[in-house]
This record gives C-alpha cells, structure tokens and sequence, in this order.
C-alpha cells in the first residue's frame, strides 16, 4: 500500500515536473520574438527622430520599450532588448548614433523596468533616472567633443552665462557671475531638464503601460487629482 503511494506520487511529481518544462519551453519563443519586436521597435523610434524629428513627440518613447521588455520578462530580456536595440542601429546608423541610444535611453529603460518592477514609488524613479540621464547628457557632449575636435562644454557655458547675464540684470544685480557659479547653474539645468523629461515618461507610461496589461507604480495623490486618474 505504502508503495502504491509513494508510486503516485512520485507520478504526480514527475508530470508537474514535465508540465512545468513544457511550459518553460513554451515561453522561451514568446520572449525572443518579443525581445526582437520591442528591440526593433526602441530603434525604429530613435531612427525615425533622428531623421524626422518631431520635437519631444517621439523622444518620450525612447526607454519605454525597454522597460517594457523587463515588466513582461525580467532582467535578462531587458538587457537583451538594449543591446539587439544598440547592434541594430549600429548597422543602420552606425556605432556612433548608436552608442548615443544606449548611452543613456537603453540602459534608462533597463533602469525603469527594475524600478517599476520592484514598484519603487516615482520619486526614486525619476530621480535615478535623471541621474541617469544627467551622465548621458554628459557623456554625448564628450563623445561629440571628440568626435568633432571641438569642446561643446564651452558653448554650452557661453548659452548659459548669457542666460545668468540676462537674470542678473533683470533683477537689477551688478554683480558679475563667477566661472563656478556658471558651472553649477548648468548643472543644475541638465538636471532639471532631466527630471522633467523622466516626468514626462513617467507619465505617458502611466497612460500606455495601463492600457497594455503591464500597470507601472501609481503615481503621486496631487498627479492622480490633476489627471482624475485612480
């Protein structure tokens, strides 16, 4: 009788055990075409602004493809995702538009799928993400520096000291802005251009992601009252 049960079991065990494989094997095609699908799809957006650009239209899609790959798959898929996104345009645009996409729209929608995922609130996900961002900004204007033979961090210290010279004397200073307080004013404005950008995405995420089966953290009570969103 003992044996009879312990037969049994050892049947149900082994046929939950195959059921489970099966159904591994089931996905892993799912995930690969997906992988590819919203891989290409990443590119065709930057590839379709690069050429086309429609102001911040399109620029808001950038990471959502994939962080959608890691709310569907997980890690890996996501990783994959940015990196299939990074070798396709390299062959259509070549690795230097295509290190510009990676660094920081791949690895910021690696970023937040993970935030999402863990369902960390939008503070940590905006501000990790600007973080993000930030180093991106910085990054592209080295690249771009070398790329030309040019430094761009002066024109970009030449637009901003304008914009403080303008300030100043709108308020009625006479005083003259230090080389250093120049710098930090643009750092802060990379920032906050950032943060608004991560907003944004947040938001159209909020909209699109809902509507896809894959909700992202809700976001802050005063943002569902001013959208009369629940």
């Amino acid at each position: 009788m003992n044996n009879d049960l312990e037969s049994t079991k050892d049947s149900v065990k082994i046929a939950s055990d195959q059921g489970e494989t099966s159904t591994n094997k089931a996905k892993k095609p799912l995930t690969l075409v997906e992988t590819a699908f919203l891989a290409s799809t990443a590119s065709l957006i930057w590839f379709v602004n690069y050429y086309f650009p429609m102001g911040p239209l399109l620029k808001v899609f950038f990471p959502i493809p994939i962080a959608l790959l890691y709310l569907r798959w997980g890690n890996r898929a996501s990783w994959m995702g940015a990196i299939v996104s990074g070798l396709l345009l390299s062959v259509l645009m070549g690795p230097t538009r295509s290190i510009l996409f990676v660094i920081p729209f791949g690895l910021m929608g690696v970023l937040l799928g993970c935030t999402w995922k863990r369902g960390s609130n939008w503070l940590i996900s905006i501000g990790l993400g600007s973080l993000l961002g930030s180093i991106g900004f910085f990054f592209r204007f080295w690249l771009l520096s070398i790329l030309l033979g040019q430094d761009l961090w002066i024109y970009l210290i030449t637009q901003v000291t304008e914009l403080v010279d303008w300030g100043f004397v709108k308020l009625g200073l006479l005083a003259q802005p230090s080389l250093f307080l120049i710098q930090i004013i643009a750092l802060i404005l990379v920032f906050v251009n950032n943060i608004i950008y991560l907003f944004v995405v947040h938001l159209v995420a909020l909209l699109l992601l809902d509507r896809m089966g894959n909700p992202i953290p809700r976001p802050p009570k005063w943002v569902q009252i001013l959208l009369d969103y629940e």
